[in-house]
């Protein structure tokens, strides 16, 4: 309609309008939605999963069952409380959101809505220090690989909360320099776009890809610094952190598609040319503010994985993953592959889709008389039908992809070999590398995208090029609605659909885990793998065994008095166990001295 029959953006004589405001409805809320609800819902339960195990851990160390003022649940309900508050603070933040002139500009807009974002989040801070004094001992221990068992103390998770909420705001700060309108790289794209589509394109491409380098660092830095201060906890706590201003990020990007879609309302309305104006100004911040949501959802699906990630090495038992060995390397590969394929099918059904679109709405310009003039009215139901029907049938096999390749790897893998444990190995390297590649691609997407989009708002206001303002109606403003047209697929299909890929792909590890590995202290590299432990559960009695073996003491039959287990038993179930397992009389001695005093 604007290219081919040229009339504006939103005109209701062109059939795909209300499908186009309706697929930012869809994509930009509903979708969403769906994905940082994921996000947080995996979030918390992986950070609760690693909260058992710092229990467990603590427990081994002691000697004695972990006992504090939550009946010995307060690393497994942290997370939960944290989420819990900040729902509240981005309640709190929503208010602080205020604009004081109906003539405000894109600064003052963009403004007011990071006020509210800064308030919700330093909102939550506060309350975090507070729930993890109350929550936690001073000192917690838990497991470090290679390291064994080490004290923590219970600031460092409150610092890991504050590294969550940290790389919440600066990926958005990252996010908005790369795709808001009157920035350098957004005006680099209109520059370009004076000389063609093509160096419009090229340019929005370099665009993306350089924004990599600031986000990844970020990601890097957080992981590595989380887990200094409180091991694969602290990661999985950091992430719950940043998940907790969930509310005031998901408002934030609605604000985009509501913007977006009042200005259509407005335009099939015939409203005054003020409201459009207005509305204008709220689309060209909403464009932006849909990037910074999306980048949001990147960065929590980037943690979401870490915390199952971890969760995953943990209960599978797996000292590590060894890329010398080949099929695990291989498994690396063919996860850092995915994504690329997963991006291509998510393409191809956009293309296929919007074919099936402009064939529609070239049709029905042809056969509706009046259309045109505005007398005859188009056929909009047609052209939803398409989009949803094509959305359906093309997601099939990049689904079934997603859940299939997983299975095939690690149960494949363990099979074959006969060894479950070298299957948990394999499809730990095929989650590493999906990982990895999804949050480059979507990255890489999502600000293209983004930028590629603002690039074309800015000829509406009028833009300087060569020394000439350049607006609408001009051939690089045709260039740029060429490049926000490719822009669109990478930041609203694509780009959005790593996340689902790469949180889908680590649930399913995660999911399999007990089927691959033996859980956590159940084997003989108990607590995490690692022979520091295994001395921790022997109490000095053979701490010699690891220096030989990784392996401490067992009985005849191979298996282990576990103290991990019977913590969680009556006396009479602990000694019952002691018996069954034969357990030596220094065994039993030091299970039975956790129900002292109960």
């Amino acid at each position: 309609g604007k290219v081919e029959a040229g009339i504006p953006e939103d005109d209701p004589r062109n059939p795909a309008t209300i499908a186009d405001n309706v697929g930012d409805n869809v994509g930009d809320v509903a979708g969403m939605g769906a994905d940082l609800f994921g996000s947080y819902v995996a979030t918390v339960l992986a950070s609760m999963v690693l909260g058992n195990y710092i229990i467990q851990d603590m427990s081994i160390a002691n000697g004695k069952q972990f006992t504090d003022a939550f009946n010995g649940m307060g690393p497994i309900l942290l997370p939960i409380m944290i989420a819990g508050v900040g729902i509240i603070a981005s309640i709190i933040g929503t208010f602080l959101v205020r604009i004081s002139s109906n003539d405000a500009k894109e600064s003052q807009v963009q403004t007011a809505l990071n006020i509210g974002n800064i308030s919700s989040i330093l909102i939550s801070a506060a309350a975090g220090y507070f729930l993890v004094t109350w929550m936690l001992p001073e000192t917690l221990k838990m497991n470090f690989f290679g390291e064994g068992i080490l004290e923590v103390s219970r600031m460092n998770v409150f610092y890991a909360t504050l590294v969550g909420l940290s790389v919440g705001y600066l990926i958005s700060f990252f996010t908005e320099y790369y795709t808001a309108l009157g920035k350098k790289p957004v005006l680099d794209i209109v520059q370009n776009s004076s000389t063609g589509a093509a160096t419009n394109i090229i340019a929005g491409l370099a665009t993306g890809m350089i924004s990599t380098f600031s986000s990844v660092i970020l990601f890097a830095a957080a992981i590595w610094g989380s887990y200094a201060l409180a091991g694969f906890y602290g990661v999985a706590i950091a992430a719950s952190a940043m998940m907790a201003t969930t509310a005031m990020q998901l408002a934030i990007d609605a604000f985009g598609p509501i913007a977006d879609n009042a200005g259509g309302v407005a335009e099939m309305s015939e409203l005054p040319k003020e409201v459009r104006q207005r509305t204008d100004v709220l689309d060209s911040v909403g464009n932006t503010t849909a990037a910074v949501g999306k980048g949001f959802a990147i960065a929590s699906a980037a943690l979401t994985a870490l915390a199952l990630f971890a969760a995953y090495v943990t209960f599978t038992g797996i000292d590590g993953i060894n890329i010398f060995k080949a099929p695990v390397l291989a498994a690396l590969f063919i996860g850092g592959m995915i994504p690329v394929v997963f991006s291509a099918l998510a393409m191809k059904s956009v293309g296929k889709a919007a074919m099936d679109m402009v064939m529609e709405v070239r049709r029905q310009f042809r056969e509706i008389p009046g259309i045109m003039e505005g007398t005859g009215k188009p056929e909009y139901g047609k052209c939803v039908e398409i989009s949803t029907k094509a959305a359906l049938r093309e997601m099939m096999i990049p689904g079934a992809l997603t859940i299939i390749t997983p299975l095939l790897i690690g149960l494949g893998t363990g099979f074959i070999s006969g060894d479950m444990k070298l299957g948990a190995e394999v499809l730990g390297g095929y989650m590493a590398g999906v990982a990895v590649s999804g949050v480059l691609w979507a990255i890489f997407q999502n600000n293209a995208g983004g930028a590629w989009d603002n690039a074309k708002k800015s000829f509406e206001a009028g833009v300087m090029i060569n020394g000439e303002m350049t607006f609408k109606g001009s051939d690089a403003h045709k260039a740029a609605v060429t490049g926000d047209t490719v822009g669109d697929p990478f930041k609203d299909t694509s780009g959005p659909s790593m996340n689902i890929l790469i949180k889908l792909t680590c649930l399913v590890g995660l999911v399999i885990a007990p089927i691959l590995g033996d859980g956590h202290g159940n084997d003989t590299k108990s607590g995490h793998g690692n022979c520091s432990a295994n001395k921790e559960m022997c109490h000095g009695k053979d701490k010699a065994c690891c220096s030989t073996s990784k392996t401490c003491h067992t009985n005849d039959s191979g298996k282990k008095c576990d103290m991990s287990k019977c913590a969680n038993m009556s006396k009479e179930e602990c000694a019952k166990m002691c018996d069954s397992l034969k357990c030596t009389p220094e065994e039993r001695e030091m299970c039975m001295k956790q129900h002292e005093g109960k």
